[in-house]
């Protein structure tokens, strides 16, 4: 894997974690039901990219991934909070 590759593997699961955290702000304040399954889809998706990021990356900064799995946990409880 080069450089590039990792850069957009890292990048990419960095927006996806934004717009996981963006859609849960947005649904928990609308409380629609369409709108919470699509954040639990983003979260969900976000997940999945982090978990593949990290299977694949070696010698990337492990605060980054710590970080994303901490934001994604923060907004996984919101939802469920939400759903309650």
């Amino acid at each position: 894997m080069t450089e590039k590759s990792g850069f957009n593997d890292i990048k990419q699961v960095e927006m996806s974690v934004l717009s996981a955290e963006h859609m849960v702000g947005q649904a928990t304040r609308t409380m629609d039901d369409e709108q919470l399954q699509a954040a639990t889809n983003a979260v969900n998706d976000a997940k999945d990219q982090l978990h593949k990021a990290m299977a694949h990356q070696s010698g990337v900064d492990q605060t980054f991934f710590e970080m994303s799995k901490e934001l994604l946990a923060k907004a996984d409880h919101q939802l469920k909070e939400a759903k309650e």
